[in-house]
């Protein structure tokens, strides 16, 4: 009960920490090429991972383990991050956010696939209701919306959630913070490489929101979100720990309108809402 307790209570801060990436990244973008910033922020994490690793002087993934550090670090240091920032282009943080309320669902999914896990029926049940708000708020056509936009999230979100179960379930042996650090550094040799290429020629024009935008997604969204949200995700379960998603739209929306100063439909708050009930429910049956 103490570990099933912690791994909630560790989702909760990593899932806390992520909210504040749609935002940031829609900073970020408004001065930064979305090539750069993906790859930059990646290539940052990767260096302060190798540092954190070669510290603590921990051994290096057995031959079994790299299949499954390239499948997360395809999702979540370079597909995540590329996707949602190309969607940032065409569409608002706000609007973006809330389709990581299919990531909960997402996740579930690719955690039956390849973590083997197997919730209850019921589980399924809450947590399709909660996608299908979130996929529903979407097709209304709110302010805000663009169907490559929304096409680029959809993108992101799915790979997203293969990175998550892939990572967590890598999690359970070789630990959470270390598979964040070596799917990072793993990327480097492509990552960095990528940076100084879609480098600009100048940054005179980079206002300083854009500059902590960037700092933000690097060191926090990057890294440190993933050192709490993988232990979470492998001392409670991926597919239950994972329903916290749910409340992501929701932190994120309040971000997005008081840093950002964008306008947070009734029909978002309902859709946000609605999906964050469903968690309830949904934990209830995960296991």
């Amino acid at each position: 009960m103490q570990k099933t307790t912690s791994g909630w209570l560790n989702g909760f801060i990593g899932v806390a920490i992520f909210a504040g990436s749609l935002p940031a990244t829609r900073v970020a973008v408004a001065d930064l090429h979305p090539m750069f910033l993906s790859c930059g922020r990646a290539a940052i994490a990767a260096v302060l991972s190798l540092a954190l690793l070669l510290l603590l002087q921990q051994p290096r993934p057995t031959r079994a383990d790299v299949p499954a550090l390239v499948i997360t670090a395809l999702g979540v240091v370079v597909g995540f991050p590329l996707l949602t920032a190309l969607a940032l282009q065409h569409v608002t943080s706000a609007h973006s956010i809330v389709f990581l309320g299919l990531l909960p669902l997402c996740t579930a999914l690719f955690a039956a696939l390849r973590g083997g896990e197997r919730p209850r029926p019921a589980f399924w049940l809450f947590s399709v209701v909660g996608a299908a708000c979130v996929a529903s708020y979407a097709a209304m056509g709110s302010s805000g919306t663009s169907f490559r936009g929304d096409v680029l999230m959809l993108a992101a979100v799915v790979v997203c959630g293969l990175g998550y179960a892939e990572g967590a379930r890598l999690s359970r042996t070789l630990g959470g913070w270390q598979v964040i650090c070596w799917a990072l550094v793993l990327s480097l040799p492509v990552m960095l490489p990528m940076t100084l290429l879609s480098m600009p020629a100048s940054f005179g024009h980079v206002s300083m929101p854009a500059w902590i935008g960037f700092a933000y997604v690097s060191v926090f969204s990057m890294l440190i979100g993933f050192v709490f949200w993988y232990r979470g995700l492998a001392q409670g379960g991926i597919a239950a720990v994972g329903q916290l998603q749910l409340f992501q739209p929701f932190m994120g929306l309040g971000l997005a309108a008081l840093l950002l100063h964008e306008k947070v439909s009734w029909t978002m708050l309902v859709a946000t809402l609605a999906a964050v009930i469903c968690v309830a429910g949904a934990k209830k049956y995960a296991r």
